[in-house]
């Protein structure tokens, strides 16, 4: 049995790596699948692949620091499906450097994508989500928003703060009938990795108990159990998806 069958699902950032796999995923899941992302190509292709799928398929150019781009997206959504079950909010980017190095301009801009980003979105929704009485909203987090990591001041800033906004809004709509939960990955093998050199891939290996990094359907697989009815019990969660390399 297919488990969204008919959710209407936004997924931000599906134009690649761990968003493309949960697109396609909840595709293969029986979702209708609306596919968002700043890239003409990769939303075209992402398409492709869910229709490949045989799920009903809207792809939509949103970049989630716009909130006239984001309530139009969502407009668009209700205007077309009537309502929205599931959000996933994976839209994310890194912009490294030490404390000491890092500009003002590569704090700002991670803080917009990661952070501001995920409340546009996610108030975006909400309301339509609350009028219904139902609805999922997972936000991407990761390891460094709880252990930290050196040279992410930005990105571990804002995954601490996905964090907190998982924890408030899970107390603020779960009484609405919405959950509202946090994922959060390791290493995983997407293209934000293509920049690190094969010896440096091989120690974070290492780091990792199952002695490798995580592929990005094995976290679209999270995504899609917390979407689910099966996890209707689950709120308020972060969910560690490292391979047990934080134990």
């Amino acid at each position: 049995m297919q488990r969204l069958q008919g959710k209407v699902s936004i997924i931000t950032g599906a134009g690649q790596g761990i968003g493309l796999a949960t697109a396609v995923k909840f595709a293969r899941e029986g979702a209708t699948v609306v596919v968002a992302d700043v890239r003409q190509a990769s939303v075209d292709a992402a398409v492709a692949a869910c229709q490949a799928e045989g799920a009903p398929t809207l792809g939509l150019l949103m970049d989630v620091t716009d909130r006239a781009q984001v309530d139009a997206v969502v407009a668009r959504v209700l205007a077309e499906f009537g309502r929205i079950d599931v959000l996933v909010n994976n839209a994310g980017i890194t912009q490294d450097a030490r404390l000491q190095k890092m500009t003002q301009t590569q704090f700002d801009r991670v803080i917009d994508v990661n952070l501001r980003g995920v409340f546009h979105c996610s108030q975006a929704v909400a309301d339509a989500m609350v009028a219904q009485g139902s609805g999922v909203i997972l936000n991407a987090s990761s390891v460094v928003g709880i252990y930290g990591n050196f040279g992410q001041t930005n990105y571990a800033a804002t995954k601490f703060g996905v964090i907190g906004f998982t924890k408030t809004w899970s107390r603020e709509l779960g009484p609405k009938g919405v959950r509202v939960n946090a994922v959060a990955p390791g290493f995983i093998h997407t293209p934000i990795l293509n920049t690190i050199p094969e010896n440096v891939l091989k120690d974070m290996e290492q780091r990792v108990p199952l002695r490798r990094l995580g592929q990005p359907e094995e976290i679209a697989n999270v995504y899609a159990f917390l979407a689910s009815d099966e996890a209707s019990y689950v709120n308020g969660a972060v969910l560690e998806v490292c391979g047990g390399m934080t134990v």
